[in-house]
């Protein structure tokens, strides 16, 4: 029951138990430290970390919750950025 006495079902909040989401990206090499700036702009959401600075290959760590709002705003940079793998 919640703060006003209605039923929650489980389904209505998140799940809290695993919310780390780690997603591997690849972007030229040049733009992953524009890309970290931007990111660490967005401040809660996500951070990024280099796994290969020179085949461009990053490591987006952020949790369930976030990684919709962060992947929304990764789209709509003006980067060559591909999501290869959630996982």
């Amino acid at each position: 029951m919640d703060t006003y006495g209605k039923e929650r079902k489980q389904s209505d909040s998140p799940d809290w138990r695993n919310p780390d989401l780690l997603v591997k990206a690849k972007l030229p090499r040049s733009d992953i430290q524009l890309l970290a700036k931007y990111v660490e702009g967005l401040g809660h959401l996500g951070v990024i970390t280099t796994t290969n600075k020179i085949l461009g290959e990053v490591l987006i760590q952020t949790t369930t919750h976030c990684w919709p709002d962060l992947k929304k705003n990764l789209l709509s940079l003006p980067l060559d950025l591909e999501i290869i793998d959630p996982y």
